[in-house]
């Protein structure tokens, strides 16, 4: 690896690549002078792109790949037919250690099955998960996972995305002890499934470093309640997309509000800066960038649909991930919950 942060980004990948690829590039290339691009993907195109933004020309290196994997394509077809793809090459830079984190807005399960046959899955860590921000009614975000990686998790899986779920947090939001709840149906111990109290359970037993704060219900994503909410792929992804579609049809109502007549426009005309920072909190380009946590290696995802200031936040999260310590906090809160395990299952077989 060389001096500096290098960023490995899979320029075709998105449905606006690789125009918003190279913009985002160069807003991320404008706010870290320090920091290189390796740029995967149709050396003619993205040369031409580059020429448009001479900040990003300055700190990037196009590396030519012969194809792209289209949003289409299903996650087994990426793993037979993706070698020598911009996505696959993007992944390969940090498998090769010459980048520290890889972006791509393209096909999410290709971008994943690539990911994690090519880095593996941190000793420990059982299944990744995808990890993402939502906007919450105290002017920050709550970190949610899994939001679509597994279906399903038993409470030990659960535990390890507590613990990679913290430390994400940590890194992106500067927060030193980030609050930690399991979502549930209710906040009552008794409630929920095996599963969830089990998790609870094994936290509070296993010593783990965390600042557990037990049950959280769907409305405390929004709120604010914890800086970091835990739960299945399945209920996550739920949860997440509900959200998103909940957002843009409070959009659309404000939207018909304020253009049903002549007296609504010039309300909203009076009202417009105060809606400007209205649209700009509801942004999702402003905390645009997932993580797939547990992996040997740093890989953030983008909205598909992301334009340039929404790719450059997914960049951001990058740098922000590859200039922490991470890594070394989840590795240590792991190893506490393997010993307490084995310590545990010692316990069990003298009682027999």
């Amino acid at each position: 690896m060389s001096d500096g942060l290098v960023l490995s980004i899979d320029g075709m990948g998105g449905d606006h690549a690789p125009d918003i690829v190279v913009e985002g590039v160069d807003i991320a290339a404008r706010r870290s002078a320090d920091a290189r691009f390796l740029i995967h993907g149709d050396p003619t195109k993205l040369a031409a792109l580059l020429e448009k933004y001479p900040r990003a020309k300055a700190q990037s290196e196009i590396v030519p790949a012969e194809k792209a994997i289209g949003m289409e394509i299903k996650a087994s077809q990426a793993l037979r037919q993706g070698k020598g793809s911009s996505l696959w090459n993007a992944v390969e830079a940090v498998k090769e250690g010459r980048a520290n984190a890889v972006v791509s807005a393209g096909n999410t399960g290709a971008f994943m099955a690539i990911s994690m046959f090519r880095l593996r899955t941190m000793e420990g860590v059982h299944r990744p998960a995808l990890t993402t921000r939502w906007p919450n009614a105290k002017g920050g975000y709550t970190v949610m996972l899994d939001v679509g990686a597994n279906v399903e998790a038993n409470g030990e899986q659960l535990v390890e995305f507590a613990i990679m779920g913290e430390a994400f947090a940590r890194a992106v939001t500067g927060v030193d002890k980030p609050s930690v709840a399991l979502l549930n149906v209710g906040a009552e111990e008794q409630k929920g499934h095996e599963e969830i109290r089990a998790a609870a359970q094994l936290i509070r037993e296993t010593g783990v470093d965390l600042n557990f704060q037990g049950f959280v219900e769907g409305d405390d994503i929004a709120k604010g309640t914890v800086d970091v909410v835990v739960t299945d792929g399945f209920t996550g992804n739920i949860a997440l997309k509900t959200g998103e579609g909940t957002a843009r049809l409070v959009g659309q109502f404000l939207r018909e509000a304020l253009t049903g007549g002549v007296m609504a426009r010039l309300g909203a005309l009076i009202a417009y800066p105060a809606l400007q920072q209205l649209r700009k909190r509801m942004d999702p380009g402003t905390f645009n960038g997932a993580l797939f946590l547990g992996l040997n290696g740093l890989v953030v995802k983008s909205h598909g649909s992301a334009n340039g200031r929404g790719f450059a936040a997914a960049i951001g999260v990058a740098e922000k991930m590859a200039r922490s310590h991470y890594r070394e906090e989840i590795a240590h809160n792991l190893e506490r919950l393997a010993h307490a395990e084995i310590a545990a299952a010692a316990k069990v077989g003298d009682a027999g």
